[in-house]
């Protein structure tokens, strides 16, 4: 399975990878090891559930917003934060307020 870049590139999926993404965004927070190995396999088995030999980062990244909203609140918006280049404060703010009317 290839990850198709924004660029365009083209990478070998790595769950390695996309482990230690998970892993920095849960970092100094409350969360076990092992519910981040959950959620890195949960996401890799929605993956290949695609059947297709390239899947863009995009869906990767939103696979993984949707594992950190459930799995901490704090790790979600970190994630967001690099995944989506918040700009400035005001895009924290909008993320924050749609994550609290969930």
């Amino acid at each position: 399975m290839y990850v198709i870049k924004k660029d365009g590139s083209r990478e070998e999926f790595d769950r390695e990878k996309l482990k230690r993404g998970v892993l920095k965004a849960c970092e100094k927070r409350p969360v076990a090891i092992a519910k981040v190995d959950a959620v890195v396999e949960k996401i890799e088995i929605k993956l290949r559930s695609l059947k297709s030999t390239e899947i863009k980062s995009k869906i990767i990244g939103e696979e993984v917003m949707k594992a950190l909203q459930k799995l901490d609140k704090v790790a979600y918006i970190r994630f967001a934060s690099v995944y989506r280049e918040f700009a400035d404060l005001s895009e924290f703010e909008r993320e924050i307020n749609k994550l609290l009317k969930r």
